[in-house]
């Protein structure tokens, strides 16, 4: 994940192991915090029985087309969950970040 550097890709601040009290060890993550999902989005949209506008869904699909041609382009690597939930979104910029890599492979 510390390859990863680019606007529509959340990035990891910083990370740590931790063990519990059974000796097991964790990687913990501490990534950027953007308040919500493309998921959460959508839903509001629908719960209040509008379409999303059509110039947010071109915005949402175009930073989604860049972050996944520079995670496949510039890395190699195939995310593998691409999913609403897996979409943040910033509501006060709309700047969209594709998030959790944990079926991702490198090709």
């Amino acid at each position: 994940m510390r390859l990863l550097d680019h606007p529509n890709v959340v990035s990891l601040k910083h990370c740590f192991f931790s063990t519990t009290e059974k000796d097991e060890l964790y990687l913990n993550l501490v990534l950027e915090y953007v308040p919500e999902t493309l998921h959460r989005v959508i839903k509001h949209y629908n719960k209040m029985n509008q379409r999303m506008p059509l110039i947010y869904v071109k915005l949402y699909m175009y930073q989604i087309c860049r972050a996944l041609a520079y995670i496949h382009g510039s890395i190699g690597v195939c995310h593998r969950d691409i999913k609403p939930q897996n979409l943040l979104v910033n509501p006060h910029t709309h700047q969209l970040k594709l998030c959790d890599f944990g079926s991702a492979k490198f090709w």
